[in-house]
């Protein structure tokens, strides 16, 4: 193993930054940047604690559903989950974060990094209400860094073309958490129940 110790090893290997790279930060939200959001139906929200221990989640809604409050905030509903909040403990004791705004198709993603705060209930919570339910909270985010990401990712990963995704011999989820997890007590078929789309839409919101 030849291990990457130090700042100046990692740039020898990797060269230096393009300079459209090095320039393309931004702290305030374009216009094109507002239409990237209410275009995308889905972020992953990355944060980690004050001793470094990380977080990535994954938030889904109807597209449009992060609000841009402002040139420079950004506010992310939680809908119900499994109650762990990992996310939101991060955030209480380390408000750095970085969302990742994803289009189905689009090959490119947006990044927002910014310091994080949670809101109980706000004016705008009324503008998040979808299928007659307003967010348990939200995750306002005072933007710091702006960049758009390019498409390398997805291209090499073909991530939105079928014909090059691997196939798929993964069993079902149910089999999967209960081989997994040595303390789950429900058989086989009372998790396939669980995780039916069925019974899983009647506690979207």
């Amino acid at each position: 193993m030849n291990e990457i110790t130090t700042a100046a090893q990692l740039r020898e290997l990797l060269g230096e930054v393009g300079e459209r790279a090095a320039n393309k930060e931004r702290v305030v939200l374009h216009p094109r940047d507002r239409e990237w959001i209410a275009t995308s139906p889905f972020v992953v929200l990355a944060t980690s604690d004050a001793e470094g221990n990380c977080d990535a989640s994954p938030k889904g809604d109807p597209a449009g559903f992060v609000r841009v409050l402002d040139d420079r905030t950004i506010a992310i509903p939680e809908r119900p989950g499994n109650r762990r909040a990992d996310g939101y403990l991060n955030i209480l004791s380390n408000p750095h974060v970085g969302v990742i705004f994803l289009i189905p198709g689009r090959n490119e993603t947006l990044r927002v990094n910014g310091r994080a705060r949670l809101v109980r209930d706000a004016p705008y919570f009324d503008d998040m209400i979808v299928k007659g339910h307003r967010p348990i909270l939200a995750v306002e985010v005072a933007v710091e860094q702006i960049f758009f990401h390019c498409a390398k990712a997805f291209l090499r990963s073909s991530l939105w073309r079928p014909e090059g995704w691997p196939q798929d011999d993964l069993p079902p989820v149910a089999q999967l958490t209960k081989e997994v997890h040595a303390n789950i007590t429900e058989t086989v078929e009372q998790l396939e129940a669980h995780y039916a789309p069925e019974n899983y839409v009647k506690s979207l919101y």
